[in-house]
Order: structure tokens, then sequence, then C-alpha cells
């Protein structure tokens, strides 16, 4: 399983593995692909490979109806309309926080499965929104313009006027229905205005149980054969109607051997471009000190789940995407601690860099980027403990909540080019769906975790470092933790919708612990944010430029600039590839498809290849040649968990899920050799829904594609 979650709540983990204070990027700006490499932006794909390789050259209708078709989730996740009705296809674990925020103390619908026989049964998942693709534009030479000659917060208060400015143009007057993304490409070479259709009444029409969503558990998790039916389907609503919409035809047969497929997504982050001295960093400090923490975590949320079976209920979603950070991230360890790796990327690096100096026209047009980010790692290896534990302790539950609160108030005071990223105008109304949303408040379970949290910071600090102290005052992290949860009335939406309403004079009043404390630590949180940024942000995104620019022109050089394509930004992609199976280290090859037989024949009735009772009954019923998952050469990553895997008909005949274990390298590089994802198969969809579910109304939506 693989996803890059943005949920606040729960999702802790993700938030570290793409906070702006560890972001170690420079990157080498972007990759040139080879076969079926590559995390296409949909203004520039590479329909000549395709041609060549497969003989299907995708036209602009093709690529419009895609486009319109495909969708992405505000906490993480990639989905696709399957129905004119605003059916939203995506995985199960991507309806995790839907399914745990509806639940109650009667029904875990998480663990149980949720389904809807009516429109009227369908249940709205809490500050979830769904966006759609309606167009990109080039801003990379205004951006330039802007920021020429800036360094710091100068360069910060440029660009983010402008981009107040610009997204503000192109929301026009209605925030609700319209989104704009001002998003950074080849890490500073590209700027792009994207601009998405938001829709944000997301009800849950259907999931399965999490027992056959996932399968064979941890054990299987990045492994094939697979047998997982992580699917869910959504529905998207407007003025309490469902919404009209283009959509992928489901193909109830799926796909063949050999087929050529397409993933339409949005791929969080990757670092194939890193240059070696950002790998070695990475491997040294970065990835250790997350893996520490996550273990730590990972205890605290088993012994907490033991307690009883309601804090087991509080806790199994974030211990499920525990358990699978963990092992993806464990598995980035073979390409970083791999020697012939790194050495290859000092030798990419050092040609690049002997490019750069080949004339004096080029030294002086690019002078000694290299250098720079050297510069900027010794400012990374200094302060990166404490923006670890800054990140740790306030990028996620009721804190982040009560920081949010404090800091929206602060900003919103201020003209609205003034304002720091993720607080303009046009920005607030994805914090606000989030924020206000109504979700259950698990008071022993928050206070659990920023006990935790609070202890980690002052273990790796030490007691009398600052930022401990400044946490802590003279409270233990025990006492301090439950005096802040047990007192705030923070669970409550109305409680922070009248706080985040009444603006400062809110926060100025509120008697609310949390809220006291969030304003308490908030002058030195957001002076951390700023000298963060100024000293290594900004800097990464002006000599990323450089480089990016660089490697243009080295690539024309070569005639290889057609080859080029961006690091992964959550922002929409598509990659192509073809149904195939692999030979494994072991010499094994690996068959594409699996089936429901051999998926019987796995269950072994204990946990966790125990199969749901619907499953068991339903034995008798299913073909057991129908195919459940399949694998194919394209290019994946966390975020792309709820693709559509689509023909070249533009029909969808699978649904992305996961990748192989040789493919968690794939942060850093793509092997077309044994690099796979993992799809449920379309004909296993609707083999579920008809056989073991009953969904008659459902297939006959996606059947006809509509209601």
């Amino acid at each position: 399983m693989s996803i890059l979650s943005r949920s606040p709540k729960r999702r802790f983990f993700a938030s570290l593995l793409g906070a702006s204070f560890l972001s170690t990027g420079i990157f080498g700006a972007f990759s040139t692909a080879h076969a079926e490499e590559g995390m296409w932006t949909f203004d520039h794909l590479p329909i000549s490979q395709i041609k060549a390789k497969y003989g299907f050259e995708p036209d602009q209708a093709w690529i419009e109806h895609l486009t319109k078709s495909s969708a992405r989730l505000s906490m993480g996740c990639s989905a696709s309309f399957v129905s004119g009705d605003g059916l939203v296809m995506t995985n199960h674990h991507c309806a995790v926080p839907c399914l745990s925020d509806i639940s109650d103390k009667k029904h875990d619908y998480y663990t149980n499965g949720f389904s809807a026989k009516s429109n009227a049964e369908e249940r709205q998942c809490p500050g979830l929104e769904v966006d759609r693709l309606d167009k990109i534009t080039d801003i990379s030479d205004k951006v330039s313009q802007i920021t020429a000659g800036k360094e710091g917060d100068a360069y910060n208060k440029a660009l983010e006027a402008y981009k107040a400015q610009v997204t503000k143009e192109c929301v026009g007057e209605d925030k609700a229905k319209w989104r704009c993304d001002v998003v950074t490409l080849f890490h500073g070479g590209k700027t792009a205005l994207y601009r998405y259709r938001r829709y944000n009444d997301i009800r849950i029409v259907t999931a399965p149980e999490q027992a056959i969503a996932n399968f064979g558990g941890d054990p299987d998790n990045f492994t094939y054969p697979r047998y997982d039916l992580d699917y869910s389907f959504m529905r998207a609503y407007e003025d309490g109607k469902p919404v009209h919409t283009e959509f992928l035809k489901f193909d109830v047969n799926g796909p063949k051997e050999g087929d050529l497929v397409f993933t339409s997504g949005n791929p969080g982050r990757t670092q194939r471009e890193y240059t070696a001295s950002q790998l070695i960093l990475e491997r040294d400090l970065n990835n250790p000190r997350l893996l520490n923490y996550l273990n730590l975590k990972e205890g605290m949320l088993w012994q907490y789940g033991n307690e009883s079976a309601e804090h087991r209920v509080q806790s199994q979603d974030t211990l499920f995407f525990m358990l699978n950070s963990l092992k993806a991230i464990s598995g980035t360890r073979n390409a970083l601690t791999d020697s012939q790796f790194i050495q290859s990327r000092e030798k990419q690096d050092a040609s690049l860099e002997k490019w750069m100096k080949a004339s004096p026209e080029r030294v002086k047009a690019y002078g000694k980027p290299f250098d720079e980010i050297e510069k900027i790692i010794s400012v990374q290896k200094k302060i990166g403990d404490e923006a670890f534990i800054w990140a740790v302790t306030t990028r996620s539950g009721a804190l982040h909540e009560a920081l949010a609160l404090v800091e929206s108030a602060d900003q919103r005071q201020k003209p609205d080019a003034e304002r720091d990223a993720g607080f303009h105008d046009s920005e607030l109304p994805a914090l606000e769906a989030n924020l206000l949303a109504e979700k259950p408040f698990y008071s022993d379970f928050e206070t659990a975790n920023l006990a935790l949290d609070l202890t980690y910071g002052r273990q790796i600090l030490g007691p009398n470092a600052d930022l401990p102290v400044l946490l802590l005052g003279k409270e233990n992290p025990d006492k301090l933790a439950a005096r802040l949860i047990k007192g705030t009335k923070l669970g409550d939406a109305k409680n922070r919708k009248a706080l985040y309403e009444g603006g400062q004079k809110a926060i100025d009043d509120s008697k609310d612990p949390l809220i006291a404390y969030a304003k308490r630590i908030y002058p030195a949180y957001h002076n951390f944010k700023t000298n963060y940024r100024n000293q290594v942000e900004i800097p990464l995104r002006k000599v990323g430029e450089v480089v990016g620019k660089a490697r243009f022109e080295q690539a024309k050089s070569l005639k290889q600039d057609g080859n080029l394509y961006p690091d992964a930004t959550f922002s929409p992609r598509l990659s192509y590839g073809q149904v195939k199976g692999w030979t494994n280290a072991h010499g094994k090859e690996i068959a594409p498809f699996t089936n429901i037989e051999n998926l019987y024949r796995h269950a072994t009735g204990e946990e966790p290849f125990k199969l749901p009772d619907s499953w068991v009954k339903a034995e008798s019923k299913l073909t057991a040649s129908v195919p459940v998952n399949l694998v194919s050469t394209n290019d994946i990553i966390g975020g792309n968990s709820g693709s559509p895997l689509i023909d070249k008909k533009g029909d969808a005949v699978g649904l992305i899920f996961d990748g192989n274990i040789e493919g968690l390298v794939g942060d850093y590089y793509y092997d077309g050799k044994v690099n796979r994802a993992v799809s449920v198969d379309t004909a296993a969809i609707a083999e579920a829904l008809n056989k073991v579910y009953g969904e008659a109304r459902l297939v006959k939506e996606l059947e006809n594609g509509k209601q």
C-alpha cells in the first residue's frame, strides 16, 4: 500500500515526509526518461516515445478526456470519475480517514466496511475535497522576473505577493468551486499555475471490509503475488445533487498481459535528481532519524491499541498507515546504502559540473551551484534535529489545529499579498474545509500522541536545549499533554469555527488551555519557519533554478530535452507502461496476474490471512479464474494510490494501490526490469460487487455510466 496522506489528525507520519522543515531537495532538477520511466505533466507528454514503442498516439481529445475524468483527493490520494453522476473510484486505504471519521461506538466501518443502498444513505466524508484539473498555465518567466536579484525574505515576499495576485485572479469570484495552486516544477526550473474544479461535498458509497482490502496485512505489503480488493467508491455532490462530469468507462473485463496501460494520478514526492551530497544527507541523517521516530510511534500505537477495544478502534487506522510507512521508508535504504548508486550519482554531478565550467559564458551564467548546495546542506545539518522536533510536535493532532487557528488569525490580519504560503485568500477554503470539519476527537489518543512527541523532543535535543524548555516549561510531557488535551474544547468543530471566524480577537480572548499554549509557542514556531525558509528553502529553490536551466541546456545539446520530466509534486501526472511480470532476484518468473482461486488458497483462517465472513460465504458463487491483482511497468510513487489504470481506449481497467518491494527505490530511480505498479483488476471489483456484496445498484451504474 502506497500513500502520501495529507490529513493532519492522524496521518502524522506523512506530514513528516512532506514537511517543508524537512525538505532537503535541490535537486538536480529533473530526470531523463528511459523506457516506461517518467511521471509526465499533462502539458508535456512523451507522445513520440509512446508511438514509437506501442504504435499508439494519444490525440488531444484523448488527453482532454483523461484529464477531465481524473481527480485528486485532498488527503493525499488519486482518484477518477467512473460515471456521469459523480461516482469516484479510489482505494479503500484512501477512504480510511472517512470510514474512521463516520464510525461510532456501534459501527466500525473501517473494519466491517460500508454500503449505501441508495443516494440517501451515502455519508459525507468530513473535510474531504476532490479536485479535478482544469487548466495549466506556465508562469515561469513572470516568477523569474519578480524574484530576480532578490534573496531571503525579500525573495519570499515578492514570490508570495505574486502568488496571492495570480491565484486570486485564477479563482475569480467563486472560491468554493475553484482552486488554484502555484506548482514549482524541476525544483525551480519551471513554475506553473494549476487550476482545479473543487468539489467539497464528498460522500462514501461503498467500501469492503479491511480484511479483504488489506488481505495479507503487513507481511504481504509491497510483495507480489497479491490478493487485495483495495477499492472504494465515493460520490461528489454539489448543491445537494450528484455532479455531472466526464468519466472513464469502467471495463468489467480488465486488461490482458502485454496491454499498453496508463496511470493518471498525483505522485507525491520523489528525489530522483538529488545530488550525491543530498543523498548522503538522507542516508546518514534524515532517513535514520525518521525511522527511529516511527519505530517509537509504532510501539506506542501497539501499546495503546492493546489497552482496550475502544483504544484499538481509535488507533487502528493510524497504526495501519504507520506500518506501511515504516516498511516503505526502510525499503528506500536499499538505494541509499547502495554504494554503486551513490557513485553513479557522483559521476552525474561531475558531468554536469564539468559541462557548466566548459566555457566562460557558462561559468558566468551558472556560477558554482554545487558549492552553494554544500553550504545549504551544512545549515541543514546544524538545524535538522530542531526542524524535525518542530515537525513531529506541531504537524498533527489537536496541537496542529490549535496552531492553525492561531496562525490563521495572525495571517488574515495582513493584506493578502503579505501573508505566508497557505494563508492567501485563494488557499483559505482548503484550510477551512479541513480545520472546521466535524471529526471524532479521542482525548486519550490525542494525549498519548502529544506526550510521546514532547518526550521525544526532550530526548533528542536534551532537557536544557531551548526548544524542549520552550515546549515543556516546568512540566513533564505526560502531565502537560494531559492538561492541554483534557482541558481543551477544540474537539468540537463548533468551537473551532467560532475561534476561526472570530479572528484575532477571539484568539486573544480565548481561555482554552491548548489555544493559550499555541499562542505561547507561536512566535518561536513562526520565527523558526521563517528562518528555515530563508536559510534553506529559498536558497534551494534559487540554486535549483540555476541547475535546472543548466540541465535543460545540456539536454538540448544532446538532443534529449524532449525526454525530461520533473520530480513528483502531488500534482496531476501521466505514466505509461504495459501489463507485464518480472524475474525476481532469485531468478523466479513472477506472472502478472493473480486470481480468485489462489486468493482462497492463500487464506489460512488466521489474521492477516483471514477472509471476512462475506467472502467465506460467497466462495461457491465466485468464478475461480477471475483475476484479482495485476502488475504493470507504470512508474508510480506514493500519492498514486487510487490512480486508475487505463487502456488505450480510455477505459478504466484497474486501480493502482501499491508497488512491489523492488519499486521502493522509486523515490530515487526507476528500474524498468523490476519496478512494478500493483493494481486491483476491474474484473475483480465487478465480481465482488456482484457476487459478494449484492451491489446491483452500483454495478448497473458502472455498466451504464450513469445512475
